[in-house]
């Protein structure tokens, strides 16, 4: 049950890499990401595939640019993440005497 929340955070963690690149270096191409990620030029299509697909990047003759959606995208990310966490941190069993008793 974890494990499966965890790739799930892991490929979302690349996707989020990915999405960086493009806003930082734009217009990038995906043997440039692989290069300087270390992911395989698969994984780095699959993210740029998702990104495209949320309308958050789009392809050009000289590689993946940002959209008009990006920047709000990248505004509300922070506050989405910390919401996450804090719904997280609410799973926790902090004390299993708790349980137990």
């Amino acid at each position: 049950m974890i494990d499966r929340l965890e790739k799930e955070v892991d490929m979302l963690e690349r996707h989020l890499q990915v999405l960086r690149m493009v806003i930082e270096s734009e217009p990038i191409g995906i043997v440039k990401m692989s290069n300087e990620t270390g992911y395989p030029h698969h994984k780095v299509r699959y993210s740029l595939r998702v990104l495209e697909e949320e309308n958050l990047i789009e392809p050009s003759s000289q590689g993946a640019i940002t959209t008009e959606e990006t920047e709000a995208f990248v505004e509300d990310l922070d506050e989405k993440v910390d919401h996450i966490i804090e719904k997280l941190d609410g799973m926790k069993i902090e004390n299993v005497a708790e349980i137990e008793g």
